[in-house]
This record gives C-alpha cells, sequence and structure tokens, in this order.
C-alpha cells in the first residue's frame, strides 16, 4: 500500500509539470511575447529616475521608451540586420552543415557501432557512457541510436536492457554538458552569453571553446558516477521489472565489409585533417597565430573553430558516404546539408524571435537595469559568489523541467544573469558553466523532453508494462546525483582555479 501511495504521488507530481509546461507557450511565442512585455515595461519606466550607475558611461542608468515613433521605425528598418547579426544563428548553421553530413552518411553511426562492439563485458556501462558523451557531437544521433543500442547490447551481454538504455540516456541527455570532443553546443552557448555580457561590456569576446577544459573533466565525473549508479543501484532495482518484450529487438546489426573499410579510410582522413591543421599551427611564425600566440582572440586559428568543425566532419563524412554507398553523387551530400538544415528549420524560427527579444532588451536598457538591480541585492545579502552560482544551477534545472531547449532556456536567463553577475566580479564564462551543468541534469525526468516518449518507447521494446513514471523513477538516482556531485565538482574545480576552457576566467573586472 506504501508503495502505491507512493507511486501515486509521483504520478501527481508528474501529471502537475506536464499540464504547467503544456500551458508554456512555444518558445519562439515566449519570445515574441516578452519582447512585447519589454516594449511595454520600457514606456512604463522611460520617465523614473533610478541611482544606480551604469558602469559604461558613469551616468545614472535611463530606461529607453521603446514605443515612441523613432524607436518603431528603427525597429522595423533594422529587423533584418538584427536577426542576421545575431552572433549563435550563422555559427550552428555552419557547424552543422559538416556535422549532418557525418551523421547521414553513416560514419558516425559507425563508429558509435565500432567502440560498442569492442569494449570487454566488464567495461560494458562506462564504454556505453563514453560512446552517450561522444555522441553530442552529432545533435540526434545519441537519442536515435546510443539509447536503443544501449538496450540492445545490455541483452545480448545478458544483462537487463532497460539498465543500458538508463545508462545511455543518462550520458547522452543528463551529462548533455560533458563532453571532451568540441560539439556544436559549445558555440551556440558561447554567442548568447556573449551577447547578454555585451549589455554592460559592448565588445567583450568570449572564446567558443571558452567552458571545453571544465565540460572534458566533467566527462569523467560523469562516466563514473553514471557506471557506479548503473551498476549498483540501478540495475538491481530493475531485477523485478520482466523482460517480456520482443526477442527480435536484441539484433544488433554489424557493420559490412564496405562498411568498415570505409570507416577506416573515412577516420583515417579525419587524422590526416588534424594532422595537417596542427602541422600549419606549430611553427611561430604560422599563419593561424597572432603576433606568435595560437590563444590570442585575434588569432584566426580561435577565430576559425567553428569552420574547423565543419571541414573536420564534412570531408571524413563525404569520404565515408562514397566508399559505403551512401553517396553515388554530389547531389547526395548536398541533400544530407539541405537535410540538416532543414532539421534547423524550428531553430531558424526560434533564433528570429529571440534575437529581436534580446536586442529590445539590450535597447531598453531594463537588462543592465535588472543586472545592477540585482548586482545590488546580491551584494547587500553578502552571499558568497559559491552560493550564487549554485542558485543559478538549481534555477536552471528547475527551469529545464518545463523548457527543454537549451539554446531557448539560456536565450531567457543569459541576459539577465551573465550581467548581474558581471557586477558581482564573476565572469561569464563561470556563469555560463554553472548553466551547463544545471540544463543537464534534469533533462532524464521531465516528460517534457522531446525524446522522453521516445525513450518509453525503446523501454517498453524490453518490458511492455514501462510508462514514463517507470522511466523518470528509473532516471532520477542519476538526475539527483549529478546535480549534487556535479555542482560540488564545479565549485571544487573553481576553487582549485583550474582553467574553464580556452581564453577563460573566473573573475571579471569592470572596464
Amino acid at each position: 500500500m506504501a508503495k502505491t501511495a507512493e507511486a501515486k504521488k509521483k504520478g501527481g507530481v508528474l501529471d502537475l509539470i506536464e499540464r504547467v509546461g503544456n500551458a508554456l507557450p512555444d518558445p519562439a511565442v515566449l519570445f515574441l511575447s516578452l519582447m512585447l512585455l519589454i516594449w511595454v515595461l520600457s514606456a512604463l519606466f522611460a520617465g523614473v529616475s533610478f541611482t544606480e550607475i551604469d558602469p559604461r558611461t558613469g551616468a545614472p542608468i535611463m530606461v529607453k521608451n521603446l514605443l515612441t515613433g523613432p524607436a518603431l521605425a528603427d525597429f522595423l528598418s533594422n529587423i533584418v540586420k538584427t536577426f542576421t547579426g545575431f552572433a549563435p544563428l550563422g555559427i550552428v548553421l555552419a557547424a552543422m552543415l559538416g556535422v549532418g553530413v557525418a551523421e547521414h552518411s553513416g560514419y558516425i553511426n559507425a563508429g558509435l557501432k565500432s567502440m560498442l562492439k569492442v569494449t570487454p563485458r566488464m567495461l560494458l556501462t562506462p564504454m556505453l557512457i563514453l560512446v552517450a558523451i561522444v555522441s553530442h557531437t552529432a545533435t540526434d544521433a545519441g537519442y536515435v541510436l546510443v539509447i536503443p543500442l544501449g538496450g540492445v547490447i545490455f541483452h545480448a551481454a545478458g544483462r537487463h536492457p532497460l539498465a543500458g538504455i538508463a545508462a545511455a540516456f543518462a550520458g547522452v541527455s543528463g551529462g548533455f554538458s560533458a563532453n571532451f570532443v568540441p560539439s556544436g553546443i559549445d558555440p551556440l552557448l558561447q554567442g548568447f552569453t556573449q551577447e547578454a555580457a555585451r549589455i554592460i561590456h559592448p565588445g567583450i569576446e568570449l572564446n567558443p571553446l571558452n567552458n571545453w577544459f571544465f565540460t572534458s573533466a566533467s566527462s569523467l565525473l560523469i562516466i563514473g558516477l553514471g557506471w557506479w549508479l548503473t551498476d549498483r543501484v540501478v540495475e538491481p532495482r530493475l531485477r523485478r521489472v520482466a523482460v517480456d518484450g520482443d526477442e527480435s529487438a536484441v539484433a544488433m546489426d554489424e557493420l559490412k565489409p564496405k562498411e568498415r573499410t570505409a570507416f577506416g579510410v573515412a577516420t583515417l582522413t579525419m587524422l590526416l585533417l588534424l594532422l595537417g591543421l596542427f602541422a600549419w599551427a606549430w611553427p611561430e611564425d604560422s599563419s593561424l597565430r597572432a603576433d606568435g600566440k595560437l590563444a590570442s582572440f585575434s588569432a584566426p586559428l580561435m577565430r576559425s573553430i567553428v569552420p574547423i568543425i565543419l571541414i573536420v566532419f564534412l570531408i571524413p563524412g563525404i569520404v565515408y558516404g562514397f566508399l559505403a554507398g551512401t553517396y553515388r553523387a554530389t547531389k547526395d551530400v548536398v541533400g544530407h546539408m539541405s537535410k540538416s538544415m532543414s532539421g534547423m528549420s524550428y531553430y531558424i524560427v526560434m533564433a528570429f524571435f529571440c534575437a529581436l527579444f534580446i536586442d529590445a532588451f539590450s535597447q531598453s536598457q531594463l537588462g543592465a537595469l535588472l543586472a545592477l538591480k540585482g548586482a545590488a541585492g546580491l551584494k547587500a545579502m553578502q552571499l558568497p559568489a559559491a552560493v550564487t552560482i549554485v542558485g543559478i544551477i538549481l534555477l536552471t534545472a528547475f527551469v529545464n523541467l518545463f523548457i527543454g531547449s537549451a539554446s531557448a532556456k539560456w536565450a531567457l536567463i543569459a541576459p539577465i544573469f551573465v550581467p548581474m553577475l558581471m557586477q558581482l566580479g564573476i565572469s561569464p564564462d563561470l556563469t555560463q558553466a554553472g548553466y551547463r551543468v544545471g540544463d543537464s541534469v534534469s533533462n532524464i525526468v521531465t516528460p517534457l523532453m522531446p525524446y522522453f516518449p521516445l525513450v518509453v518507447v525503446y523501454c517498453q521494446r524490453y518490458a511492455k508494462g514501462t510508462g514514463i513514471g517507470t522511466l523518470t523513477s528509473m532516471m532520477l538516482p542519476y538526475s539527483i546525483t549529478f546535480l549534487v556531485l556535479w555542482t560540488i565538482f564545479l565549485l571544487a574545480y573553481w576553487g582549485l582555479g583550474l582553467p574553464l576552457g580556452l581564453q577563460s576566467t573566473y573573475e571579471y573586472l569592470p572596464q
């Protein structure tokens, strides 16, 4: 009876989260609504005198009325410029051209299968989570390939298939920001962070890999925690769950000889590309350096990270496609590029309204006003900087239950928290790192995450009675453990002064 009551209670909470989440408008409509709200608030507060000093001008902050005739005319005349100048847009689309070809040609899938196939049984769990983390490089590869393969591999090894699905899901989604391979999410978030930081520091530049060292170290943490939780907590609890699904689901496709050859040649091509890049950048007088430095913001190498991601995935993807038979003509390659772009159509629509919202937020000075007042409030509370970062992690994890898109959430939160914490001396790099922790840990326990129902279907292939409550209770140990220990890990990482990434800092000194 106690278990039944507990189950009902959990179901009630899930139902409440689902109702609240469904009541929220689409992110694109949300950005449009927020922009209109900013307009109204700018008109209301334009005549109010504030005592907060604008650090950029040294004068009291002034709110600009966006509902005047000249302001509306300026808005209309600059809509296209505002959209096309939105930093994350070009970065994400360019990176996805290369990653999309590597994914749709089958190159990434072949690599994931090859890594999992040669894994010793005792290292099955950590290798599966490792592959799940690597799959972040391709947007949907982890959800559509690694998670179902997790069930297949565990079942074939005589282990509970749901444990394999749980481990893969934890790595793909719960450890979303843990990755030692740069991916499109890095420049995407950096773009939002930089735009937000420029609210009070115009011209500030952040490196797209400003969290790379931290996310690389985090991958080791997530692998270790996921390994222990899967083998010692989750799988033992799954012994009571009968495997009564379709036995044919355990069949795992082997790579054909042609595909193995294609994968080997494509991987060699990728290694040669990276070796060539290294040889080009190594000399002190390399054209990829600025004044002999590779890590300088003005260094062509630092300004070419996104094109490098494009090329390093595009060329091996094309090589694999032609050798494996996926491609027979160049139009097939272009077709997969188009398919990648069609998959980004929703993001483009969202980015349009997001760009307008962020521009209005910046133009109105409301973002700067909120940052200054928030910083003043935090200073008055005299909270340690570490407590402030923990608060951002917890807030992000909560918001993530309702808004699944990492870019949508950060686009909403960054314009407030990045400038606010800059006023407290906390760098945008560290604020972004805190956000990335919170953005990952609650993905796996919210039915509002777009792939959550798909994972339920994967589970039902092996256990027909699997439902949302089953999957949520199975993933809850990962979510809570990741939240607590990953937060502690970030604080310890910060305390040791280890670099967050390329050209990153922990402190911000007002200009």
